[in-house]
């Protein structure tokens, strides 16, 4: 088996409010339908294994771009989207954050059922992934959160998990089957062990050369092991600052928003007539359903998107969301009309804001467009976890889901 990367993520409390869970549920099952339809469900595995795209896609789904909780909250908008569709998507979404990871097997035994898998192989996968990041890799972090996503051939995706109380840090963990193509054109993943092809069991008696070279991995310290797979860090620090975003990818997406003669073209390529809010939005969607993976580097530039619900690097935008969430939609149910040319525009945008990043020196000015995402978060609906606690305040009791559910 092949774990594709990890990352370390900032503890962080609290929790996701109602109104922004249900717009990361559409929002997400939306983004992941036009993956599979561009691109299959292998690539969607294998994109959701990589630990820079899927921080990108919390990110533009306006989780908070940094923390821990952006695991959880992603994997359960997920669930929640895409296993009502499952029979239609061909996906089906498996466990979760405590009590819900221990229904893995039960979950993973029910699909093979119904869609004549070996439901065995599958809990063993399971079981295997996390008892090599809980156990076989000594790194200190305790698996809590396990996600198993599998399609309806087999094919499967894991994410997962661990706590590390002591430094302050979660670390994410991304698997992927070895059957499922990589999401890059040069194989980044790593191995941890050697492949064993069939050999799930790591105490059976085959499984011995297995076996040496986990204890191999643990004598050499997680560094080494882990060095060897893609990494993503976040830092400690709430803000948004400009070392942690490409001014220049960040600047060409915002010179399609904003340049009139670039945004009216830009309104050609959708069929749309959108507002240049909108259009900065869904050019960031677009760049995840579309972006080759080395453009997702800086998962930080993506919370430009739609912002964050601790308002970094400004509060979610509500009007834009829903506006978003409308136009990537229609154009999924006209496809399914019209055939998939209705989706080609996302496609055309992203191709689009590529060609202006090569051609002019756009830099985003990053104070500037914080400044001006605050002055005109009003105006756009702007929201926050903390509105919902001046409102419990006075009294309200808005609805909201805990992170860590």
């Amino acid at each position: 088996m092949k774990r594709s990367g990890f990352a370390d993520l900032p503890l962080h409390g609290g929790y996701v409010p109602a109104w922004l869970a249900e717009r990361m549920t559409k929002l997400g099952t939306a983004i992941v339908e036009s993956v599979l339809v561009h691109y299959g469900q292998a690539e969607f595995l294998s994109r959701l294994s990589d630990p820079f795209w899927f921080q990108a896609l919390g990110s533009v789904m306006g989780m908070d771009w940094h923390s821990s909780g952006i695991t959880t909250s992603v994997m359960g908008a997920l669930k929640r989207g895409l296993n009502p569709r499952a029979s239609e998507l061909g996906l089906f979404v498996c466990g979760g954050r405590g009590k819900q990871s221990r229904k893995t097997p039960d979950e993973l035994r029910i699909i093979a059922g119904k869609q004549g898998l070996d439901g065995d192989r599958l809990v063993r996968t399971s079981r295997l992934t996390a008892k090599i990041d809980n156990n076989c890799i000594a790194d200190g972090f305790q698996i809590y959160l396990h996600s198993f996503v599998v399609a309806a051939n087999g094919e499967w995706a894991v994410v997962q998990q661990g706590m590390n109380s002591g430094s302050g840090f979660a670390r994410r963990y991304h698997w992927h089957s070895a059957k499922v193509r990589d999401f890059v054109e040069a194989p980044h993943t790593g191995i941890v062990g050697e492949p064993m092809g069939p050999i799930m069991n790591l105490v059976d008696l085959q499984a011995k050369p297995a076996r040496d070279s986990l204890l191999a991995i643990a004598r050499d310290g997680p560094d080494r092991a882990l060095g060897q797979i893609r990494h993503l860090k976040m830092p400690r620090h709430h803000d948004v600052r400009a070392e942690n975003v490409d001014l220049k990818r960040l600047g060409a997406v915002l010179a399609v928003a904003y340049e009139r003669d670039l945004r009216d073209f830009a309104d050609l390529l959708l069929v749309e007539n959108l507002g240049p809010r909108t259009l900065q939005t869904l050019a960031m969607v677009a760049e995840v359903v579309h972006g080759a993976p080395v453009r997702f580097s800086d998962p930080a530039r993506y919370s430009f998107a739609l912002g964050g619900k601790d308002g970094h690097p400004f509060p979610v935008p509500l009007k834009t969301y829903d506006r978003a969430i409308e136009v990537l939609q229609t154009s999924l149910d006209a496809s399914k009309l019209d055939g998939r040319d209705k989706c080609e525009g996302l496609r055309r945008l992203h191709q689009f804001v590529e060609i202006v990043e090569k051609r002019m020196e756009p830099v985003a000015d990053l104070p500037a467009l914080v400044k001006h995402e605050v002055a005109i978060s009003p105006s756009l609906g702007g929201r926050t976890v903390l509105d919902d606690r001046r409102e419990r305040g006075n009294g309200g009791t808005p609805a909201q889901m805990d992170l860590f559910q």
